[in-house]
This record gives structure tokens, sequence and C-alpha cells, in this order.
């Protein structure tokens, strides 16, 4: 992962850095081979950086880890949802601009 400002999430640390986070977190469902996710991770780690301290940002690979994905109805990917409090508050499905992102982020905020 390029940058350090994005947290590589497991099924085991899902609950323990996002779940239980006291600050919102953006989650970045991908995989390796998905196009689209790949065209959205320069703008997931912008935010993660430009946000650091305010949002917690991760990325969960979907055959790495199906469990977090079964458990939230991930159809497609990138999905990337926005907890706070423990709880969906936001989503977005497919490659989008980071402005769309950004938006959604700053709702939680």
């Amino acid at each position: 992962m390029a940058s350090e400002d994005v947290l590589e999430l497991s099924d085991s640390s899902f609950e323990a850095e996002i779940i239980n986070s006291d600050i919102p977190a953006l989650v970045d469902f991908w995989a390796v081979w998905c196009g689209p996710c790949k065209q959205i991770t320069p703008s997931v780690e912008a935010l993660a950086s430009e946000y650091k301290g305010k949002v917690k940002v991760g990325k969960l690979n979907i055959d790495d880890h199906t469990g977090v994905p079964q458990k939230y109805g991930i159809r497609s990917i990138p999905t990337l949802l926005v907890f706070k409090g423990g709880q969906v508050v936001g989503q977005i499905v497919g490659a989008v601009p980071q402005s769309k992102i950004e938006a959604e982020l700053k709702k939680h905020m």
C-alpha cells in the first residue's frame, strides 16, 4: 500500500479499527483485479492524508477477507462505506471523483 495514512484492514482487525473508532472512518472495499478500484486509490490516499486525525481511512481486500464484505452486503466494488459510531452512515459505489468522496465524508464529520 502506497500511503502510510491508509490502514490495511482484515476481518480480524475491522471491529477494533473501524467499528470502535472514536472518529468517522472511510473503508474502501477493493480487489487486486479491479480496474475501477485502482482508479480511486489515489483519491482515497489523498483524503487519508488530508483528513489524518479527523477521519480513519482503511482498505479491505474482499478476496483475502470475506467476512466483513459479506456482513455489509458488498456486491460490487469499489464500494466505499463511511462509518460513524460503529454504524454505516454513507455509501459510494463505483469509481467516482475525489470531490464526491470528500463531500460524503464531510457530511459525517
